[in-house]
């Protein structure tokens, strides 16, 4: 039996399993804003591929992200520092089944978004305004009706910082 990519590349497009390669990180407005990653290889899911090491390219997305998003939350002279603990991207990846096959990560309902981070927010004087721990999940992600970025390969997890950030910095 002969196989052809160009219709199984069709059919895991139109399936809605299939992402694009990150592109790398630009650069990040945010200067008062710090994002770090406690033992990444450690996290529970945050690669490209099956089986890899953590994709510094979604590493780097993550933290620009936040430090975009942060950025106009802020008031003036805060500092705001994250420290994320674990991260466990939405969907996860099904072994192909053939060798030399493309990894692709699979979005459904099962594989949550998750994320652990810790964070500090100060003041102009250095004086901690707030800080805590947070269990970041949501069991509706892909209820989101929002359709803008749906391409981006972490839109999901765009989407859990967006609700998360504009909830516990809103002024």
């Amino acid at each position: 039996m002969k196989t052809y990519p160009s219709l199984l590349l069709a059919a895991a497009l139109l399936a809605g399993g299939c992402q694009t390669a990150p592109k790398p990180a630009a650069s990040a407005a945010g200067g008062n804003i710090t994002v770090t990653f406690q033992q990444p290889e450690k996290f529970t899911d945050v690669q490209e591929h099956f089986g890899s090491a953590p994709s510094q390219a979604y590493l780097d997305m993550i933290a620009d992200h936040v430090k975009q998003r942060a950025a106009g939350l802020l008031a003036d002279g805060q500092k705001l520092n994250v420290t994320f603990k674990n991260i466990d991207l939405a969907g996860d990846f099904e072994p192909a089944g053939r060798p030399g096959m493309e990894d692709v990560r699979l979005v459904k309902g099962i594989y949550l978004p998750r994320m652990s981070l810790h964070f500090a927010l100060t003041d102009a004087t250095g004086a901690v305004v707030r800080e805590g721990d947070r269990e970041l999940t949501d069991l509706n992600f892909q209820m989101n009706i929002n359709p803008i970025g749906r391409s981006e390969p972490l839109f999901y997890d765009y989407e859990l910082l967006n609700r998360w950030l504009e909830s516990e910095f809103k002024r």
